[in-house]
């Protein structure tokens, strides 16, 4: 279970996915990490009102992730890569204390973005999740498509810089699921034309999302959204 001070105890147990890694649980957040692509093939993490009213400093102390058994990537894979290090849980999501600013500065929870992805339509993306957070209670899981057997690589440890990043946003009060699939290049057009259903996103991945719900809950938010209640 991720830490969390949310009232909605019924809904803290919703965080698990199917794995092809390893899975690391951090205070914050929980991740599975792909020793090939040395980085997670998704990370999973609640916000809600309460979280975002915190008032952490971002620090930039990217360092390696210690509980990662095969060891994490490092800041040589980045440097003059061309590529920023870009967040999965995002620290402008982790502004809730010290602890968790710097939990979100672990390279396990860093993969190679496109600088004008990451500060682009990515950074929009994240944006309009911490929105949605600062209404109600979301359960937020992300991460790159590392499928493609032939991805780049990048640094000593030939970390793979995925083509594109998903983004799935599950609101269990309000009974609604939403997905995303970006891709790692500069993008024009805005969020919307690069929504999916959670049911899209898990055949593109082959990763089993929200395992512990109900399965006719899960099979009824995962085959549909609705944008309108999302805008």
């Amino acid at each position: 279970m991720l830490w969390t001070t949310s009232t909605s105890s019924q809904h803290r147990y919703l965080d698990k996915h199917s794995s092809n890694g390893e899975i690391i649980k951090h205070k914050f957040y929980s991740l599975s990490y792909l020793e090939s692509h040395e980085q997670a093939e998704w990370v999973t993490y609640y916000l809600y009102p309460d979280f975002l009213k915190g008032n952490a400093f971002r620090k930039n102390n990217f360092r390696p992730d210690l509980k990662i058994q095969s060891k994490s990537a490092d800041s040589r894979d980045y440097a003059k890569s061309g590529y920023d290090r870009g967040h999965l849980v995002p620290a402008g999501d982790m502004i809730y204390s010290t602890e968790s600013m710097s939990e979100s500065f672990l390279y396990s929870n860093i993969a190679p973005q496109r600088p004008s992805f990451n500060r682009g339509i990515w950074k929009n993306l994240e944006s309009r999740v911490r929105e949605w957070g600062k209404s109600f209670e979301i359960i937020v899981v992300t991460g790159g498509l590392l499928n493609d057997g032939n991805l780049e690589k990048i640094g000593p440890n030939n970390v793979s810089v995925p083509k594109e990043f998903f983004k799935i946003i599950y609101a269990p009060k309000e009974n609604e699921m939403i997905g995303f699939i970006l891709p790692n290049q500069k993008v024009l057009d805005g969020i919307w034309n690069y929504v999916m259903t959670v049911d899209e996103i898990e055949e593109i991945t082959c990763i089993d999302f929200f395992i512990e719900l109900d399965e006719n809950i899960e099979s009824s938010l995962e085959a549909k959204f609705d944008i309108k209640k999302w805008q």
